[in-house]
């Protein structure tokens, strides 16, 4: 079924609804006013807190399954064409400069080595000068 198929059958739904709900609550008997006492406010409060983490549940629920939809039919097909596109123009070439990144990674990573120590050093001589 496809989106927009979905889309006014929820419409409808949410017309009919809402032309019938008013009728409904003509059919109650009785009433409820506001509380009394604060013991009465009290059980309607605790009662009311009850249904929030049920209903945030459910909330979270439909919203990560209606996200998960969107990303897999919009979303992930789309940035999956880019990608393909990007790896067909410069795939090659990285493939290429690999060796060479890798070398200058590991030159990278044992001069930071050598240097983190000094660093270290200055910064902690300069939070004692400050400390002072």
């Amino acid at each position: 079924m496809t989106y927009q198929v979905k889309i006014k059958k929820s419409i409808l739904f949410l017309i009919i609804t809402g032309c019938l709900l008013p009728f409904f609550s003509f059919a109650q008997i009785h009433s409820a006013g506001p509380p009394q006492s604060l013991e009465e406010l009290k059980t309607a409060g605790l009662r009311a807190l009850k249904f929030i983490p049920e209903t945030l549940e459910k909330i979270c629920q439909e919203t990560t399954g209606w996200l998960k939809k969107i990303w897999q039919s919009y979303i992930y097909p789309f940035l999956h064409k880019i990608w393909q596109k990007i790896d067909s123009l410069f795939g090659k070439e990285i493939e290429q400069r690999k060796p060479i990144i890798k070398e200058e990674f590991k030159k990278e990573t044992e001069e930071m080595k050598e240097e983190l120590p000094l660093v270290t050093k200055s910064l902690w001589e300069k939070l004692k000068e400050l400390l002072k």
